[in-house]
């Protein structure tokens, strides 16, 4: 029988594939997509590495090519642990990470070949240890802390949802695995994140479980689909980390943002340590928008380390870090970028905290 914990960390994996639906990723499902790279096993897609094939359950496409760059990849995997991500399971994204990336060579009547740039983001609901954080911000692995209350909904909904499925298992033979890739490939279907004529063809015989999890799957994309304002919004600054920003009116940042696609924002911070949630909204219109992001839990132990410093190492980490944050966002056919600037003297001279 598959856990409770291994399910959430599925489902967990296609709703972050369905909140980037609109960050300039575009999902790969199949070798079709790209023979050369990818291998389709059954209904297991794979990436081929210098030494050897790497399964991927999400890998994504970057709509178009950073400068000075090749097209970026992205291998999307997420954790839905009760404790902290552990060095583990960092140094196993690293070792794919940097296999796949060399995998290219070249002679005497080499055919040419594309070739990308591959990037590894790991999703935690519940952190990394300082191990992880210490191991991945040297090897370039990128960590998104999903414990934050602004995604509590989202976790509460997979929780719910895998414990339904886990119980659905018991109309299962006994000897029979639970049918992993037919749940995804109908989540596939029922939120649109894949080309349905590159989906797997994968059937089930009915009966008792087909019904009980069918009724499950369906009612976490109906969910899902409800919230349909919700967008994983990825922060890119200038460090060695990303954000994840959850808007609280994510109507009211778009809107903003297309007529301001580059404007001055007021950041604050509320809590200590690893509780601490940081929201950044516009200098110029308050009330207008509010994104919410975490930082890596070692900056905050920093920033926390010494209490009548904790003021200072604030400021410095805004200036340092979070200066600027640029935002890609898919505007139909084509990416928009927008630009958040974070500059302490203008505000300053504008009477803000």
């Amino acid at each position: 029988m598959l856990k409770d914990s291994s399910l959430r960390g599925y489902l967990l994996e296609e709703s972050l594939a369905w909140l980037l639906r609109f960050s300039g990723y575009r999902l790969l499902v199949h070798e079709d997509q790209d023979p050369v790279e990818l291998v389709t096993e059954g209904q297991t897609l794979r990436v081929r590495g210098r030494g050897a094939l790497h399964q991927v359950d999400v890998l994504g496409e970057f709509a178009f090519t950073p400068a000075f760059s090749m097209p970026v990849r992205l291998f999307l995997e997420a954790k839905y642990y009760q404790t902290r991500c552990e060095l583990e399971v960092v140094r196993n994204a690293h070792g794919v990470v940097h296999d796949v990336n060399e995998n290219f060579m070249t002679g005497a009547g080499t055919r040419p070949r594309q070739r990308y740039k591959y990037s590894y983001a790991l999703f935690s609901a519940s952190g990394f240890t300082p191990d992880a954080q210490k191991y991945a911000l040297a090897h370039q692995i990128s960590l998104v802390d999903l414990s934050g209350a602004s995604f509590a909904w989202l976790l509460g909904h997979i929780g719910a949802t895998a414990t339904s499925l886990c119980a659905a298992q018991q109309h299962l033979p006994k000897s029979a695995p639970f049918p992993l890739n037919w749940m995804r490939a109908e989540l596939r279907k029922a939120l649109a994140t894949s080309p349905l004529d590159l989906l797997p063809s994968v059937s089930i015989p009915e009966g008792k479980f087909k019904q009980a999890a069918g009724t499950v799957v369906e009612e976490f994309a109906t969910v899902l689909r409800q919230h349909s304002d919700a967008e994983l919004l990825l922060g890119f600054p200038a460090a060695p980390f990303i954000l994840p920003l959850a808007a609280n009116d994510h109507r009211g940042f778009l809107e903003y943002a297309e007529a301001k696609p580059d404007h001055t924002v007021r950041i604050k911070r509320r809590g200590m340590g690893a509780a601490a949630e940081w929201t950044l909204s516009p200098a110029d219109a308050v009330g207008a928008y509010e994104l919410a992001f975490k930082l890596p839990e070692h900056i905050e132990e920093w920033i926390s380390g010494i209490g009548e410093k904790e003021r200072r190492r604030t400021a410095e980490v805004k200036e340092q870090f979070l200066s600027a944050i640029t935002l890609y966002r898919m505007n139909g056919t084509g990416v928009r970028a927008y630009q958040l600037r974070y500059e302490a003297s203008s505000l300053s001279r504008a009477g803000a905290p």
